[in-house]
């Protein structure tokens, strides 16, 4: 099916032209008149997506890739190598397969594997990439992952399921019975064929509204790669009764930074005006929505109610930024022109009636530099503007 593809002067082809602008090699003729043009800048444009995100698949001779959105949509390495090590045992089967990211690191830490795919191209793909890529210990079955648990019909150690939004699903999906397949409704038969399921999730899907439709939640990992929540993991236990755990985790290139909390934690946050340090908690803390339970972890203080910003006398290890408060201005006409207006600055607005974009534009702030902004409201209800510097 790939073999045009795979042919060494197109794949070359494929290589070298990796860095150019597939717009601009839209423009040329095709050198290969026995393959489709678009297929071969299709394999162009995949694979510069592929570049940062999949470092293996681009270090890779002889690998197909396929349609750019399908690449898109797919997990990163990074947060494949997190997911696998929250599963165990001998087997596991993957029911959207996909791309096969994620089972390629499944495979690292269960024995056998099996990927299932409804697009019987994509799942072509796949074993092909598979067998380049190796381990030879996962199996691409094609074809309706309901009829293949059927089919098997045997326990697994690990049923894996990141499900897309249907096609008729008007804009941005909130909810898991949205999607397919369709978790919810499918649960009690997934609990057929196993006692431990791993869902994967957009991280638009709301936390509380997921705990509703899904049942034996243990935990739920909310994973960011460099800042940015990538996904929501929801680990599932037959018979799990108690409030799950979770995991906020930001995973960058020098390692991961990790905060846990129960779901019911009844923390009660402490407050006080800015002191010496200034912390902001990473996306994943944000998406969590633990932020009096921060404020006890670290024994912090909140700034305000709604700021979810934080302050202490003394330094302390934070999954987050820190930063060193040099000045507390109250935000008034005359602070602003002196200290504010037309410098080069950083600018965070927390808990402010502006928006970043309204205040750089009122105060002719350049972006940039190695002061940084925060526009807020302390607990007396007071808009400030605190200039810091990052903490060491």
């Amino acid at each position: 099916m790939h073999s045009k593809l795979l042919h060494p002067d197109v794949q070359d082809y494929i290589v070298q032209h990796t860095q150019v602008p597939v717009t601009q090699l839209a423009l040329k003729k095709n050198p290969f008149p026995d393959v489709e043009w678009s297929e071969i800048l299709n394999q162009i444009s995949a694979r510069q997506k592929a570049e940062s995100k999949l470092p293996t698949w681009y270090a890779t001779q002889n690998i197909i890739y396929p349609s750019k959105i399908s690449v898109e949509q797919t997990s990163s390495e990074t947060a494949a190598k997190y997911k696998a090590a929250l599963v165990s045992g001998e087997s596991l089967i993957d029911l959207t397969g996909g791309f096969g990211i994620d089972d390629y690191y499944f495979a690292q830490t269960i024995k056998q594997v099996t990927h299932c795919e409804l697009n019987l191209e994509l799942s072509s793909v796949t074993k092909h990439n598979f067998e380049v890529l190796g381990p030879d210990t996962i199996t691409c079955m094609p074809g309706d992952s309901l009829d293949i648990l059927k089919l098997e019909d045997k326990q697994w150690d690990y049923i894996y399921a990141d499900p897309a939004r249907r096609n008729d699903a008007k804009g941005k999906v909130f909810m898991l019975k949205d999607c397919l397949p369709n978790v919810p409704e499918l649960l009690d038969t997934y609990f057929k064929y196993t006692n431990n399921i791993l869902i994967k999730t957009a991280p638009l899907l709301d936390i509380t509204a997921g705990l509703t439709e899904l049942h034996f939640v243990k935990a739920i990992h909310i994973v960011a790669v460099n800042n940015e929540v990538k996904e929501l993991l929801w680990v599932l236990e037959k018979g799990f009764t108690n409030q799950p755990f979770i995991v906020a985790v930001n995973l960058t290139k020098d390692g991961k930074d990790i905060f846990e909390t129960s779901f019911d934690n009844e923390a009660i946050a402490t407050y006080s005006q800015p002191q010496k340090y200034l912390y902001e908690p990473n996306s994943a803390i944000m998406k969590s929505g633990a932020f009096d339970a921060v404020s006890v972890h670290y024994n912090i203080n909140k700034l305000h109610k709604h700021s979810q910003l934080y302050t202490s006398e003394k330094l302390v290890g934070f999954a987050g930024r820190r930063f060193v408060i040099d000045q507390v201005l109250p935000y008034q006409k005359a602070e602003m022109k002196q200290y504010i207006e037309g410098k080069k600055m950083n600018v965070t607005a927390r808990n402010f009636p502006l928006q970043v974009a309204d205040i750089r534009k009122k105060w002719k702030i350049k972006d940039g530099g190695d002061t940084y902004a925060f526009f807020t409201t302390t607990a007396n209800n007071e808009k400030v503007v605190l200039l810091c510097k990052k903490a060491e």
